[in-house]
């Protein structure tokens, strides 16, 4: 009865994790030893331009992983400490997590904050490399615009190029409820951020779908996503990479939502679905 409790409790607390409350409870409950962090790594010269790094205390067999993890918002709000959940998880599975921040609307619009994940990418492929990680997987991960945010740079080579990297420096990136087909953009919030009226179809990571190379994709989604439309966005893009061969594998979660999917890493919530371990299994088959 004492573990139906809790979780009760905790997913009520969860229903609104949009607040800073719910995050900050969350972060509260998963603090664990599974991971040595090193917190507020610049990869750029602005305050936001930062990055945490939580490197597991029991690594994955074989070469390292390591995954960067961009948080969602509209590209409004976020901050990386409100993701500590996420980074924690992550190491207790054996990969390195780096959560990063990056610059938001109003300071900046699209195409801005793909230049900053991009060059949080390339940071850290360098310290990969410096670290003596020889052979180590890299991956590009994100929840809601975050996920759009990793697909733009696993799909759109013009922002790792920025940064003089090749697609390729990627084993594989991974979207959870993120938008990647929303022209024309319905919500009012986003219109500014992608310069309504001026938006253009190569801000879309679908159309960057076509022949070529592109890295594996783990796309996860909740079937009761009210915020991002999962046949629109999630199953449009996996049906695309679908058509064009490209290696994607699809995970709906029956019982998750749009805020749920991303709490469901923390382990007090993993009860809730596998996303975790979908995830580390993805990682670790690099």
């Amino acid at each position: 009865m004492p573990g139906v409790t809790r979780r009760a409790w905790m997913a009520a607390a969860l229903a609104s994790l949009a607040g800073c409350s719910a995050l900050d409870v969350l972060n509260a409950v998963t603090k664990s030893d599974a991971s040595v962090p090193t917190l507020g790594l610049a990869y750029g010269p602005h305050p936001r331009q930062r990055l945490d790094i939580y490197r597991p205390v029991r690594p994955m067999e074989g070469p390292p992983r390591a995954v960067v993890f961009f948080y969602g918002g509209s590209w409004r709000e976020g901050d990386r400490k409100d993701y500590a959940f996420v980074g924690e998880a992550l190491a207790a599975t054996g990969a390195i997590a780096m959560v990063a921040d990056y610059r938001l609307y109003p300071e900046v619009r699209y195409p801005d904050f793909l230049l900053d994940c991009a060059a949080a990418t390339a940071f850290a492929r360098r310290w990969l490399d410096r670290q003596g990680h020889a052979g180590s997987r890299l991956f590009v991960a994100g929840h809601s615009a975050g996920a759009y945010n990793a697909a733009m740079v696993a799909t759109d080579s013009r922002w790792l190029e920025a940064q003089g990297l090749r697609i390729e420096t990627l084993s594989g990136w991974i979207g959870m409820a993120g938008p990647y087909n929303f022209l024309p953009i319905q919500a009012a919030d986003v219109l500014p951020v992608f310069n309504h009226p001026n938006e253009t179809p190569d801000s879309q990571p679908v159309f960057h779908v076509s022949q070529g190379w592109l890295p594996p994709a783990l796309l996860l989604t909740g079937e009761h996503d009210a915020y991002v439309d999962v046949r629109r966005n999630t199953l449009s893009l996996a049906e695309r990479l679908m058509e064009y061969r490209h290696p994607v594998e699809l995970k709906v979660y029956p019982r998750l939502d749009h805020k749920t999917i991303v709490a469901a890493l923390a382990s007090p919530l993993q009860f809730l679905g596998p996303v975790l371990s979908d995830v580390a299994r993805f990682v670790a088959s690099a």
